[in-house]
């Protein structure tokens, strides 16, 4: 693909998964050929997309089960909360409109009563985002603390029927985030595991050699690793690269 096309191909990926979750984690296979077709993709082409979208759980025209992404930890957990939440007094549609003018008015106790509204929404949404990297009742947390945030917000709004539509997209967008921001510790924690490995085993080759631990100077001598990458490296194995004189 032309750069342009593979940045095309891109967005219209994240535009196709957006809609899914939107739609509960399904989306038919007509709509994913429409959103697709000015790329004008092979049918070997489109089928990767669709293997895609299935190991991202995304179901093609039938949902997924979104259950069999839970771990018995989670699964136990969820039920307590669901419980928990039973609790709370179900409103009608028109006292929700009600509760969500009085929120966009500034009224505090009617934010808070309306982030209890939408405490299983929250739910719901965590599960769509559950098996990648973050636990469940972390992800729970993080959109409980976006809807808190966002019912304060809502004073920004026109008409209280938009309420709903920013509130979900804050809390999938912080579920996001919380996915994206573990992943780059998870990247970065695999980049330091390389380095000080990397240095662990230049030290073990050469204090074979001579027979002795070696010192950093004598090992970056030797290796053409810099002083400041093998001091680094000893600092983040907390100063456990044996071979090394500290």
């Amino acid at each position: 693909m032309a750069e342009n096309k593979e940045l095309l191909f891109a967005r219209t990926l994240e535009e196709v998964r957006k809609q899914a979750k939107e739609q509960g984690n399904c989306i038919s296979a007509e709509q994913v050929s429409s959103a697709f077709e000015a790329l004008e993709l092979s049918k070997e082409q489109l089928e990767l997309v669709f293997d895609y979208l299935k190991k991202h759980k995304i179901g093609i025209d039938e949902p997924v089960d979104l259950d069999d992404y839970l771990t018995e930890d989670e699964t136990d957990y969820l039920e307590e909360y669901k419980k928990e939440l039973k609790q709370l007094e179900e409103l009608s549609e028109g006292e929700r409109e009600a509760l969500t003018l009085s929120a966009m008015a500034g009224e505090s106790d009617a934010q808070h009563r309306l982030i209890q509204c939408y405490l299983p929404r929250v739910i719901e949404i965590s599960r769509l985002y559950a098996g990648q990297g973050v636990c469940l009742e972390d992800l729970i947390g993080e959109g409980n603390v976006a809807l808190s945030v966002g019912v304060t917000m809502l004073g920004c709004l026109e008409h209280a029927g938009e309420a709903e539509g920013m509130l979900i997209k804050m809390v999938m967008d912080a579920m996001e985030e919380s996915i994206a921001e573990n992943l780059r510790e998870t990247d970065k924690d695999k980049k330091v595991l390389e380095r000080v490995n990397r240095v662990a085993k230049k030290a073990k080759e050469l204090a074979e050699e001579l027979q002795r631990k070696v010192t950093v100077s004598e090992l970056a001598e030797n290796t053409g690793l810099s002083v400041k990458a093998i001091e680094d490296a000893m600092r983040m194995s907390g100063f456990a690269i044996e071979d090394l004189e500290r």
